[in-house]
């Protein structure tokens, strides 16, 4: 097929275009390449990509309207894969403008270019930051979403309603997934692994917020990709057990599905921070803090829906995945 994957340049975006053009898929790669976080790692994994004859890349903001329209209208791409977005929780109380430009503004460019160009199914990042408030765990697709924390999680959660618009109206097969804390080799430089990891080996403490007492579904990203691949390809289907009397958000009359992607084992913090101090052979200095603005206690995935519509099923143990993005951390700087 050929797929349109946005954010290839982004950790996720990366790994899942590997894995479609090792496959043989035609992959368009588009990125931004913005300065959130250093552009050389971006250019790095993108190096990992132009190693394939079935790689294009293109450099275009998803905000930028006309250049969109053309891109979409130009290369026809049977799916599209967005992962793009302006990530992070915390950046969103700095530069909410940020997160309106890409998150909304280029979310419409992309519906609408799958909309007038034939796009046979849409799969779109969304976020377990949705849940916000949510108490209930572990979180299912059918509980509401409706009180999210951050910004950064409320665009997330308007794509879904968007998504939802676009399937109900032109009949667009759209499908959300919902991450869970991913992780793994060629990771992000402001999350917890890598800030836990480069701090230890440049001797400085981590910041350990609310006291270390927080539980996350650290979910491996090759586990991520698999997910993400079975779900492109089981285009989103209207659902015939709807009821519009008791409706589930997950679901629809329309081609609509959101699916959560984690791993259905939520670790306290303090495991995760010990299984790195193994991999990397040393003690970390901890500097405990309480909770930041944003952000929540527990993160915990049902992934039910996803494993009987794709057979999707995490595998990676945390501690093996640990070691991994550790050696890889060890091999691309060279500790």
């Amino acid at each position: 097929m050929k797929i349109l994957v946005t954010g290839a340049a982004g950790f996720i975006g990366m790994h899942t275009s590997l894995v479609l053009l090792q496959r043989g898929d035609e992959v368009v790669g588009l990125d931004n390449l913005n300065d959130y976080y250093d552009p050389q790692l971006k250019l790095d994994r993108l190096a990992q990509l132009q190693a394939f004859s079935n790689f294009r890349f293109i450099k275009l903001d998803l905000a930028d309207r006309d250049g969109m329209t053309r891109l979409f209208a130009e290369e026809k791409f049977e799916r599209v894969v967005h992962l793009a977005a302006q990530a992070g929780v915390r950046y969103s109380l700095q530069n909410p403008h940020a997160y309106v430009d890409s998150n909304l503004v280029g979310f419409v460019n992309v519906l609408e270019g799958c909309r007038h160009n034939a796009v046979q199914h849409l799969v779109y990042a969304s976020s377990s930051s949705v849940y916000g408030g949510n108490e209930k765990t572990p979180f299912s697709e059918a509980d509401p979403v409706d009180h999210p924390v951050s910004l950064y999680a409320a665009t997330k959660k308007a794509n879904e309603l968007m998504a939802h618009t676009y399937s109900h109206l032109y009949d667009i097969p759209t499908t959300g997934l919902r991450f869970f804390t991913v992780y793994g080799p060629w990771g992000r430089p402001d999350m917890a692994p890598w800030l836990f990891t480069s701090a230890i080996f440049e001797g400085r403490p981590i910041k350990v917020f609310n006291h270390g007492k927080m539980l996350r579904d650290f979910t491996y990203v090759d586990d991520i990709v698999q997910g993400v691949v079975r779900t492109l390809d089981r285009p989103a289907e209207p659902d015939a057990a709807y009821d519009g009397k008791a409706p589930n958000p997950a679901t629809s009359r329309a081609p609509f599905r959101v699916f959560n992607i984690g791993n259905q084992d939520p670790v306290p913090l303090m495991d995760f921070i010990d299984a790195i101090e193994s991999a990397t052979g040393k003690i970390a200095e901890k500097d405990f803090q309480p909770m930041q603005p944003g952000d929540v206690p527990v993160t915990s995935a049902d992934v039910s829906a996803l494993t009987a519509w794709t057979g999707f099923e995490p595998g990676t143990p945390l501690r093996s995945g640990v070691q991994r993005f550790v050696a890889w951390y060890r091999d691309y700087f060279r500790v």
